[in-house]
């Protein structure tokens, strides 16, 4: 067995398997778990995931939401504990794999359209109901 294959099995334990299919413009809320001196609480981020890198154990994205008119990205590690649950909210259609040009965008511009075009491979995917 190679080294390459051996850090893969070893790093399997770790992987999370309960996340869900998300592509690049999909809005996602990220539960995030924060720890305050002996209390732990949930709290949920709301934006739009620009970007996913790595792969395996270190695969991490990228999600940017707007408040006040200032654009705010955090970026974390999928496989992390901090993150206790990922959630789909609304699929969009994006051509790129790196949605960097938002940064520029305001307005409506800033939107992504649904995804509507060419994509049944994908339409029977769950997504939150409100």
């Amino acid at each position: 067995m190679d080294t390459q294959r051996l850090i893969e099995s070893i790093n399997a334990d770790n992987l999370k398997t309960d996340l869900p299919v998300m592509d690049i413009g999909d809005t996602i809320n990220v539960h995030v778990r924060i720890v305050e001196g002996e209390k732990e609480r949930i709290q949920v981020y709301q934006g739009v995931l620009i970007s996913r890198k790595g792969r395996g154990i270190n695969e991490a994205i990228i999600v940017r939401r707007v408040v006040d008119d200032m654009g705010i990205e955090r970026t974390w590690p999928i496989n992390t504990p901090l993150i206790s649950k990922i959630e789909v909210v609304r699929r969009a259609d994006a051509r790129r794999a790196k949605l960097y040009f938002l940064r520029d965008r305001q307005g409506r511009s800033r939107r992504l359209r649904d995804r509507r075009r060419g994509m049944q491979h994908v339409e029977g995917l769950k997504t939150v109901q409100r």
